[in-house]
């Protein structure tokens, strides 16, 4: 299917309208809350509070035996809040780590929601079915309502970060600042966590319990690795979100039997591995050019000095000297006399070399600089 017959298909069908414009909030809004897990580190939050919810939609059926995504997602809701909490509690009031309060509370719920959902399952109730889709995601389920639930959700997190914007950016990066200021860091706190919970909510009827924490995830740290400024982190979160959303959506349509959630997933990884690959400043191909280019960079200085030291034992620094002399020089390549001479630092006349006077202030330069060094 090529782009045209694509945008033909999403504009006359209806289904595929909603799922790509819900993928896209969901990816845009689960970006932005993403980041600031990113950044406090706490990238198993997504993972545990994602487990943490399933139990409140199996507990919020067994209550109503109404299979309602706004029941079902508010059950959720309780149970990934109450989860969340239990992780600060155990935080705060032991000596574990966070890691292993994050691997306790995710396993705790998790396997208590798989306990439910296989009791649902053997019940004599024809209703249960479906329940399932939560595991995985089942973005096709996705109806006219939910895209209003997830927009207003996503406006109402865009006015908070905007009329906390400081609080949050000083709370990220000196919590004992904010707090000598006089801001209650701990509500502070619970805000962005609540905010958290609720992406992560909204996105299990699409990507689902298992691969949702990817969503929260990969496009913050995508965005990451192209800024040093949290505002411009959190808005190439939520490009690189929605992005993966609608792309996602599009490769699932095009094909037969491929699931939405997972297809999702995989476009936010490819993101994820292109940004570590190509970004300029943290980008492993920039990096790698100039290591290459530092080193090159150093070879040339050393053999510059190295000539130095040659030429200032005559009087005349332009006096010429056999190539040979340099084979003995660790390091020296023939392509490194060549530089020199591209940036007249040397001048060669045929198996001879000479310093020039530019050259030679050159190399008399970072000749004391390396004496200073070590001194």
């Amino acid at each position: 299917m090529d782009i045209a017959s694509y945008l033909s298909l999403l504009y006359n069908d209806y289904t595929l309208r909603t799922i790509t414009l819900g993928t896209a909030i969901l990816g845009s809004v689960t970006g932005m809350l993403g980041s600031f897990a990113v950044l406090r580190k706490q990238s198993l939050l997504g993972d545990a509070i994602s487990h943490a919810a399933l139990p409140g939609i199996a507990i919020a059926f067994l209550i109503t035996g109404s299979k309602d995504s706004n029941i079902l997602l508010l059950g959720a809701l309780i149970s990934g809040l109450i989860g969340t909490f239990w992780i600060r509690g155990i935080i705060t009031k032991t000596h574990l780590k966070s890691d292993t309060a994050l691997g306790l509370i995710l396993s705790l719920f998790f396997g208590f929601g798989m306990l439910l959902l296989t009791f649902i399952q053997k019940q004599p109730n024809a209703n249960q079915a479906g329940l399932e889709k939560y595991l995985f995601g089942q973005a096709a389920t996705l109806v006219e309502a939910d895209i209003w639930l997830m927009a207003g959700i996503t406006g109402i997190c865009l006015f908070v970060l905007f009329l906390f914007w400081k609080e949050f950016k000083m709370l990220l990066f000196d919590s004992d600042y904010t707090k000598t200021l006089g801001f209650n860091t701990k509500a502070i706190d619970i805000l962005i966590t609540t905010f958290i919970v609720l992406a992560i909510v909204l996105g299990l009827q699409t990507v689902g319990v298992v691969l949702m924490s990817a969503m929260l995830l990969a496009p913050a740290a995508a965005a990451r690795q192209w800024t040093n400024s949290l505002g411009v982190m959190v808005f190439l979160a939520a490009l690189f979100g929605a992005f993966s959303g609608v792309l996602g959506t599009a490769i699932s349509a095009g094909y037969n039997n491929l699931s939405t959630g997972p297809v999702i997933v995989l476009v936010a990884a490819v993101i994820v591995v292109l940004s570590f690959v190509f970004s300029p400043n943290r980008g492993l191909l920039f990096k790698q050019i100039r290591l290459i280019k530092n080193r090159r960079d150093l070879q040339l200085h050393k053999t510059l000095a190295f000539m130095y030291r040659i030429a200032e034992t005559h009087d005349n620094i332009s006096h010429p000297h056999t190539i040979k002399i340099l084979n003995n020089f660790q390091g020296y390549t023939r392509g490194t006399l060549q530089k020199l001479v591209e940036k007249n630092y040397v001048v060669l006349h045929g198996n001879m070399w000479s310093l020039t006077s530019e050259g030679f202030k050159r190399a008399q330069n970072l000749y004391n600089q390396q004496s200073d060094r070590n001194e």
